[in-house]
């Protein structure tokens, strides 16, 4: 971040601009590339960049919101691609929201199999294509609530690298090849919040029903995606702030591809568990944080909760499983409230296994 996010200064002046406490209330642009660098067996080495861009549609209007562009461009050296560009655009006086996302992935995965349950032992590395397009418009009807309106299209292939695996026998996979989704929906928002980057005070309420119509034939899904995200927060000092999330999912229709299953884990909801360890046909997600921001530049926060995956009329309360960690934040844009994200999540420990973890480094808070 040091190297490549110059902004046009010296390095002098950078050095003194990324570690200087003051707030810049010019509501002026910015621009952030992030350097992005892994390795894994399945990939090679990973490499690319993650820039950010951050504006305001009316920047003499202090209520309006921030706007962003995120992009993502990493490349492995065996040839995987995982290209991605989300923005999130606020008109001037909040009056419309704008979010589309669209992504193409060619990149490996670890599969368990589905349900509450699955084992590390029976781990099945896929070969996942993903190509995605999709919008949502939201209007200000009051000074809180929003009603919008979402649609999207989703392609799915794969291939398993060994047959023989949980992958290819498993009885409760459905549709292995991967498929075609075209879905439709509205929601209803109530949105309350100081800001949409780094809330202290206020309370969130999504609620999304989507549709998917039989357009494609075969395996391709038909039926329908139900989605409620709520938070809540409250300064308790002028460092101090208190958040809690519930999120819940449910999938409903009479043959539900494995992929489509809501999953449970990532650097947003139940921090400590890998993206599809646990997937099934309903999710239902519950965490708290606290954040301390000691300088304007820096902060930490602690996190616990604790979440499940169930198939619908066999929710149990035994099967939620725990998340608890901390992080760090540094703050690359103070006025905005913009930071990058590093965290540490432990999960549940299984018999026989290793405790779950996770180490996520993400721009912006995770909820």
């Amino acid at each position: 971040m040091l190297l490549l996010s110059t902004h046009g200064f010296a390095q002098k002046k950078m050095i003194s601009k990324l570690f200087s406490s003051d707030n810049d209330s010019s509501r002026t642009s910015s621009f952030l590339p992030l350097p992005a660098l892994g390795y894994a067996q399945e990939t090679g080495f990973e490499f690319g960049v993650v820039p950010i861009y951050s504006f305001y549609m009316d920047k003499e209007d202090p209520l309006t919101r921030n706007s962003s562009i995120t992009g993502v461009a990493t490349f492995t050296t065996k040839k995987q691609t995982n290209l991605q560009l989300k923005t999130d655009i606020w008109s001037r006086g909040n009056n419309w929201h704008y979010l589309t996302d669209l992504r193409y992935r060619n990149f490996p995965f670890n599969f368990y199999g589905v349900g509450s349950n699955t084992r590390e032992a029976d781990l099945d590395k896929v070969d996942l294509k993903l190509s995605r397009v999709s919008a949502e418009v939201e209007k200000r009807i009051s000074k809180s609530y929003f009603a919008g309106v979402n649609a999207g299209f989703d392609q799915y292939r794969f291939v398993d690298q060994a047959a023989g695996g949980i992958y290819s026998t498993s009885p409760l996979i459905y549709d292995r090849d991967g498929g075609k989704l075209l879905f439709v929906g509205l929601s209803q928002i109530l949105d309350s919040r100081n800001s949409n980057t780094y809330t202290t005070q206020g309370s969130y309420l999504k609620f999304n029903y989507s549709y998917a119509p039989d357009l494609f034939g075969g395996e391709n899904f038909e039926g329908t995606l139900t989605k409620v995200d709520f938070r809540t927060f409250k300064q308790l000092k002028k460092q101090t702030v208190v958040g809690f999330n519930v999120v819940y999912q449910t999938i409903q229709g009479d043959k539900v591809p494995f992929y489509l299953l809501p999953q449970l884990g990532n650097d947003n909801v139940m921090r400590g568990y890998y993206t599809g360890r646990y997937r099934d046909q309903n999710l239902l997600a519950l965490q708290a944080e606290m954040r301390y921001r000691f300088s304007p530049r820096f902060g930490v926060a602690g996190f616990a909760g604790a979440g499940s995956v169930y198939k619908s009329g066999f929710f149990r309360i035994e099967d939620f499983k725990p998340s608890l960690g901390g992080g760090f934040r540094y703050f690359f844009d103070v006025e905005r409230g913009l930071s990058v994200r590093l965290d540490y999540g432990v999960g549940e420990k299984r018999a026989g296994e290793k405790r779950q973890t996770g180490f996520y480094i993400s721009v912006g808070e995770a909820f």
